[in-house]
């Protein structure tokens, strides 16, 4: 059926279907075209996890493929796996990640210190009695279950109220049944009631950034996307370490796991109740505040700040990790994570590798002719710059501490501010220049420095938009570009 526009007149560009199973599940024979929703506890430091039963819903129409229902991408830190009791077949299976997964790796959790989240898992509705198991991966990277839950369709403990109250929804793109296109729903965060008109502003914009960049540009009919608007009290995001804590709808963050830029929301319950009022396939939550932050977790939900200049990376992005499950391939950043690659273990993220196997490498047929593997990039170069630029940083916050303690004058220290400032911008474009005239620019190879790791993991390309921000460069490129069309294909594929 042709696409019905309420904001935007987009074209359709028909990609040929991926094909995920030989083993195909006849969605009518064994579920409902509605959606269970299962809401559970996961407790866990480094070492130990435990999940717990919350509660079980009955929500709307299922969002998703009924003709894909075994999910073979193999990516994320969890599995789900339902089997059908009467008949002890597998028919449904999801990857994902959590929260709770990221806390594990933190500093943290490894010295013991416990911590509950609450998260979602959503399947078809069963048509009768089902088990549900949740794998996750071990050092090495095998799926063993870690929960069971036997699930009776018919128990009356199944809520099926409606969650969600005084939200709007605003249909923006309408260009199929939900369970043959991509369904995503766009949740307000810190917008007061009477920044009503500036948030679909933000959508209206944001909608924009979606789809001006490949492959979404070339996608874009096989989109449905809403938006859900729930007013706040205040404003913007809490922000721990400024000491500004704002009374906000999904309660989102800054400083999440105390990383300054990280913004998440654990409020799952509350995301589950407002997304759940559309179909949904992915969950994208805008934030009103101007401070550089976001988050992603794959295939629970993406979140950044709408109103930053680097809106448009943080958006596609935050996207990247949260719907293909993309990993970052920058290396310099400081984040939370102690190991969250580990050593000697291939990554299951579809845009980096370990190279363990350098003549099979996982992106091999999108190797640029003639490269070398592993590609000399001329990483001294680039690290050399880095470690200057964080140097200068430091050395000005350090000085400027100091004066500010001795009382020294603000114009004084405005002017040292201004010296360091002119001195990072000189080497931030070095920087840009390394990227924008290298060689090797636009080839694919295998470029270590990545996943967070200086050596031992490698990114496909010079740079992409899962490396560093570049206006001249915010491009995927063909590695992580064909990952996207995949699961876009498998969410429409019939």
């Amino acid at each position: 059926m042709p696409c019905k526009l309420i904001v935007f007149l987009f074209l359709i560009f028909l990609f040929p279907c991926y094909l995920f199973s030989d083993s195909r599940v006849d969605f009518n024979t064994f579920f409902f075209d509605k959606t269970l929703r299962i809401d559970y506890y996961h407790i866990a430091d480094g070492q130990e996890e435990i999940f717990t039963l919350d509660k079980i819903y009955q929500e709307g129409i299922w969002a998703g493929n009924h003709n894909e229902l075994i999910e073979l991408f193999n990516i994320g830190h969890y599995y789900i796996n339902v089997y059908d009791i009467a008949t002890n077949k597998h028919i449904y299976s999801k990857g994902f990640d959590s929260l709770c997964g990221e806390y594990r790796t933190t500093k943290p959790a490894g010295e013991g210190i416990k911590k509950t989240f609450h998260e979602t898992i959503l399947i078809p509705y069963p048509r009768r009695s089902i088990l549900v198991v949740i794998e996750a991966r071990n050092k090495d990277n095998l799926l063993l279950p870690v929960f069971s839950i036997k699930i009776d369709p018919q128990d009356y403990h199944i809520l099926k109220e409606k969650t969600s109250k005084g939200i709007q929804i605003f249909e923006l793109i309408k260009c199929g049944e939900p369970s043959k296109k991509v369904d995503v729903a766009f949740l307000s965060e810190g917008y007061t009631p009477s920044e009503l008109e500036k948030y679909k502003s933000d959508l209206e914009k944001i909608i924009k950034v979606f789809f001006s960049i490949e492959p979404y540009k070339s996608n874009q009919g096989k989109f449905n996307i809403y938006g859900i608007f729930i007013p706040s009290q205040e404003s913007g995001s809490d922000e721990p370490r400024k000491g500004v804590y704002r009374n906000t709808a999904l309660n989102s963050s800054f400083n999440a796991f105390d990383s300054e830029r990280y913004l998440l929301s654990e409020d799952n319950k509350k995301i589950r109740d407002i997304a759940g009022t559309v179909p949904y396939d992915a969950i994208i939550i805008m934030a009103n505040s101007k401070r550089y932050g976001g988050g992603g977790i794959y295939n629970t939900y993406a979140i950044f700040t709408i109103d930053h200049p680097l809106h448009e990376y943080l958006f596609h992005h935050e996207f990247g990790h949260s719907f293909t499950g993309l990993a970052d391939e920058y290396y310099t950043s400081d984040v939370a994570y102690e190991d969250f690659f580990p050593q000697g273990v291939e990554p299951m993220a579809p845009n980096i590798t370990a190279l363990l196997d350098v003549t099979n490498i996982k992106w091999k047929k999108h190797l640029s002719p003639g490269i070398d593997i592993p590609t000399d990039w001329r990483k001294e170069v680039f690290d050399s710059l880095t470690a200057m630029r964080s140097q200068n940083q430091e050395e000005m916050q350090k000085i400027i501490s100091e004066m500010e303690d001795k009382g020294v004058r603000q114009d004084s220290i405005d002017l040292l501010r201004v010296k360091y400032h002119n001195r990072d911008l000189e080497i931030t474009n070095r920087i840009k220049d390394f990227f924008i005239n290298h060689p090797l620019r636009e080839k694919i190879g295998a470029f270590e420095g990545a996943g967070y790791k200086n050596s031992g993991l490698f990114r496909p390309t010079l740079n992409s938009i899962m490396h560093r921000f570049m206006e001249e460069d915010k491009f995927f490129y063909r590695v992580s570009e064909q990952a996207i069309v995949n699961v876009i294909n498998y969410y429409v594929c019939f």
